[in-house]
């Protein structure tokens, strides 16, 4: 397993992931993996911000902090803003799904983990997701960068300006959902990362303002 987040282990994180879109764009799903893994279900029809999860049901999430739940809206508004087509791809990215011999890729587990979405927002949840190898974390943002930079270049495409926020919106959506999430447990997921990151990732995302449609069921 890699260790770290560094930016050096996002552009290898990249290339593979480059790669496991590439071949899976060779893939026909008909009909598509649907839903999507909640921590990419950003798209779901559910009232209110979050996706229902049954094995939530009847656990309390206490008090969700105004700054998560503020986030959060702003990130999906602009993530169903998008008008981007859907592919196949790996939504559990992560280094403990990823094994390594030396510096060569060797596997990649987790591929129940399949997700219906477009490609930027696909590879922008793997740039914030992929350090993870126990709780989930969210990399630096330079590693983000790195890694969303690598993939580009892999994929020999450059992402649109709307393609560009999709995936930092994406990258950070997944931590406000890991971190809502763990509110319902015992013991909660450590929000600083999160709470220092979150108004950059937001301009990146062009999230940072109220420019985008009010969603039903969320604050204004």
């Amino acid at each position: 397993m890699q260790q770290g987040d560094s930016p050096d282990v996002a552009a290898r994180c990249a290339a593979v992931f480059a790669r496991l879109m590439a071949e899976l764009a060779e893939v026909t799903v008909e009909p598509p993996p649907l839903p999507s893994p909640p921590w990419v279900r950003w798209d779901h029809a559910d009232a209110g911000i979050w996706p229902v999860i049954d094995y939530l049901d009847g656990r309390d999430p206490g008090a969700v902090p105004e700054y998560l739940v503020d986030t959060a809206v702003r990130v999906r508004r602009r993530l169903l803003a998008a008008r981007l087509p859907c592919v196949l791809g790996h939504a559990d990215f992560e280094a403990q799904n990823l094994r390594w011999l030396g510096q060569e890729i060797w596997s990649v587990h987790d591929w129940d983990s399949l997700a219906w979405q477009p490609e930027a927002a696909l590879a922008g949840a793997a740039s914030g997701a992929f350090g993870s190898s126990g709780l989930p974390t969210l990399a630096p943002i330079e590693s983000s960068e790195a890694f969303l930079a690598v993939y580009q270049d892999l994929r020999m495409r450059s992402f649109t300006t709307e393609e560009q926020e999709v995936a930092w919106a994406a990258s950070l959506w997944m931590e406000v959902y890991n971190v809502w999430e763990f509110l319902h447990f015992d013991t909660p997921l450590p929000d600083d990362v999160l709470r220092a990151q979150a108004a950059e990732r937001l301009r990146r995302a062009n999230a940072a303002s109220g420019y985008l449609p009010r969603l039903p069921g969320s604050p204004s």
